[in-house]
């Protein structure tokens, strides 16, 4: 055997010498730098930067932090409720707020509440029909209803009302929505307690009319009112008013 050889026992010594040898730290730093680039030697991503400062930030402004947390879920929260429809999980929550409102409202400002809230009723309504909602059509359609039969029950209870132009107004537009939402469904929205409405308050203006001094104009206009109130046509009375006002 050459003396120059080295022995199979001898090599495996060598190999564990070499193991146990550790690099520089600057050339592992230099390598690692040709390798990957100057990223690769930063201490921390951007991530883990901000998960260090984060909790030091909750901790110094917790009471601010949280405060604007809560903050942010109401104000999340009541957008999520002001925005549900009819059907929705949310919905009867909303309903509930709505009702907190009428509690400071005083008994002679409830029907204008309840022609505002018969509106919304509609036009939640009109959402679900342009969207194509379905399912949510009934329960939309009663809430409607049950929101007219409101306006119903409230607005002769406030003095004055029956010959109110402004009321009378709201309350002709309320019917005339009701009219474009029955052409969109192609169906009848039944509101009797409505149309009982509609035939006190025209009974009652006509009644009010006849006692005032009028032009000969508007004398032909309480005629025609007159003609319309025997055919049964109440709301159409109402649509008139606007010409004794004038």
């Amino acid at each position: 055997m050459n003396k120059n050889s080295v022995t199979e026992k001898e090599l495996i010594k060598k190999i564990r010498e070499l193991r146990q040898i550790q690099p520089r730290k600057d050339w592992v730093v230099l390598t690692k730098r040709e390798i990957l680039g100057d990223s690769a030697t930063r201490p921390r991503n951007l991530f883990a930067g901000i998960l260090e400062i984060f909790p030091r930030f909750f901790f110094q402004y917790k009471p601010a932090f949280a405060t604007l947390i809560v903050l942010g879920i109401l104000i999340g929260a009541f957008s999520f409720v002001q925005n549900s429809l009819p059907g929705d999980l949310l919905y009867p929550i909303k309903k509930i707020t709505e009702r907190s409102q009428a509690i400071f409202v005083s008994e002679n400002e409830k029907p204008k509440l309840n022609l505002e809230l018969a509106n919304k009723r509609l036009e939640e309504l009109n959402e679900i029909v342009q969207t194509n909602r379905v399912k949510k059509l009934a329960p939309a359609i009663n809430e409607f209803q049950a929101s007219v039969s409101e306006v119903a029950k409230n607005f002769l209870k406030k003095e004055g009302a029956a010959s109110d132009p402004a009321a009378i107004k709201k309350l002709v537009e309320l019917e005339k929505s009701k009219q474009i939402a029955e052409q969109i469904l192609a169906t009848q929205i039944e509101t009797e307690d409505l149309d009982n409405t509609y035939k006190a308050v025209a009974e009652t203006l006509i009644s009010d009319l006849e006692t005032r001094s009028l032009t000969e104009e508007k004398e032909e206009v309480l005629d025609q009112m007159k003609e319309l109130a025997a055919e049964g046509r109440y709301f159409e009375v109402l649509e008139l008013l606007p010409l004794i006002n004038q």
